[in-house]
């Protein structure tokens, strides 16, 4: 417990001792929670422009370093707010949608330390490795069927998509490539059923050797969990989740290449039981610099925007003519937003005073966006949203208190950083 945190305890103890606190005020506030089953979480890493996308200002001028957005914007189904013209197919499906345009923090020179904060919800710490969001979950919820892991990451492996304190159970298994599925996982073309069952006898034995010989070892028994996880997960049942070839044409045409193909195959996994799915958009680069869009990343920003339109709207179509959309709540996550000036290259710094964050599905009562920024999507206006906020309206989704403590060993740790979430979004 933080000394401030134990000072405003105490103090609030005292005071009912004597009488000072009314009931109202000693009254703690309800937790709401929502009914989501799974979460997809889609990362444009590199830091994704709100003005050129969900939070757009009058038209700049890159050429004239006049400052504003980059497109035009269009109107949605959701009334007074306006997108990006590029998210013309998510325009159609706002009233599915709230992009918190408020989001904040301090971090703004270094991705690396804004993908923590934006996976973990707290800053880098020098004596505690947090879990991440993804491990959260995974920890709480456990997967939703048996023969799946709890946590799929989509993308390449990285510490601050890990499970931290939480240890290896709450970890992911990841894939890069869909047509080999995940790493480690899919048996060697000549590694044929009776070799692998002669293997699967011998690394038996030599399971059991080290169970009598560490049977107090931790690290030995996260080993072995892993190693039991593993054999499960390469089964056949589980690899077919990772055949998109058992999809319609006109399904696979929908999402369309590349992330879109990643997107379908997060339903596929939700649909098998796993519990929360992280998707990278930028693995190919499509416009040369994905999302970091300094200099000339600019130029072809408008590339990245389509391809998660088509590929999101496809998702929440698909999701909600299978019954799976309030039950699924997908989110866009990036490490911090963008300012609405242009740098001497044409292109965008970084801006993490306000940004945006977008989440869809899940069941919650979507307004098409909750806050309000300045005149240049910079500076909040109204309904600010703290990192540790968005992760508790997050974890109250999936139907996780918000409010309750994670243990490292024998140390509670708050499962966000005193976030509280946004009910409105519940209501």
């Amino acid at each position: 417990m933080q000394r401030r945190n134990f000072l405003q305890t105490s103090a609030a103890t005292a005071a009912l001792s004597t009488g000072l606190l009314t009931a109202a005020d000693s009254t703690q506030k309800s937790v709401v929670t929502g009914e989501a089953e799974h979460c997809i979480m889609i990362w444009l890493g590199g830091g994704m422009a709100q003005i050129d996308t969900f939070d757009p200002k009058q038209m700049g001028d890159a050429p004239g370093k006049k400052a504003g957005s980059y497109y035009p914007s269009i109107d949605t189904a959701v009334a007074g707010v306006q997108v990006c013209e590029h998210l013309k197919e998510t325009a159609k499906l706002m009233d599915r949608v709230t992009a918190l345009r408020t989001v904040h923090h301090n971090v703004v020179d270094e991705h690396a330390a804004a993908t923590n904060r934006m996976h973990t919800g707290r800053p880098t710490s020098g004596t505690v490795q947090y879990p991440s969001l993804g491990s959260i979950i995974a920890h709480e919820r456990k997967a939703a069927a048996s023969g799946v892991p709890a946590y799929m990451l989509v993308g390449y492996p990285n510490l601050t998509r890990g499970p931290g304190f939480l240890g290896q159970e709450a970890g992911f298994v990841y894939l890069t490539d869909l047509d080999s599925g995940p790493a480690g996982l899919s048996r060697p073309a000549d590694i044929n059923s009776s070799r692998q069952a002669r293997r699967e006898r011998l690394l038996s034995k030599v399971r059991e050797s080290g169970s009598q010989r560490f049977a107090s070892d931790n690290l030995f028994s996260q080993y072995n969990s892993a190693v039991s996880e593993s054999l499960k997960l390469s089964g056949p049942e589980f690899m077919k989740v990772f055949d998109l070839n058992t999809e319609s044409a006109a399904t696979r045409n929908n999402y369309g290449d590349g992330f879109g193909q990643r997107l379908l195959l997060s339903r596929r996994l939700c649909e098998a039981g796993v519990r929360f799915v992280e998707v990278s958009h930028n693995m190919n680069f499509r416009n040369g610099t994905g999302w970091d869009t300094h200099n000339d990343g600019q130029l072809n920003q408008h590339l990245l925007i389509q391809e998660l339109d088509l590929a999101l709207s496809a998702l929440m179509i698909d999701l909600e003519a299978r019954n799976m959309l309030d039950k699924t709540l997908i989110i866009i996550n990036s490490e911090f937003g963008r300012p609405a000036q242009f740098d001497s290259g044409g292109g965008r710094g970084h801006h993490s005073k306000c940004f945006s964050m977008v989440l869809a599905g899940g069941g919650l009562n979507h307004c098409g966006a909750y806050g309000v920024s300045n005149e240049l999507a910079m500076e909040i206006v109204e309904n600010p949203v703290s990192v540790p906020d968005a992760f508790a309206t997050i974890l109250a989704c999936l139907q996780i208190d918000p409010t309750r403590n994670l243990y490292d060993g024998d140390r509670p740790v708050p499962i966000t950083d005193q976030g509280t979430a946004i009910a409105q979004l519940f209501s």
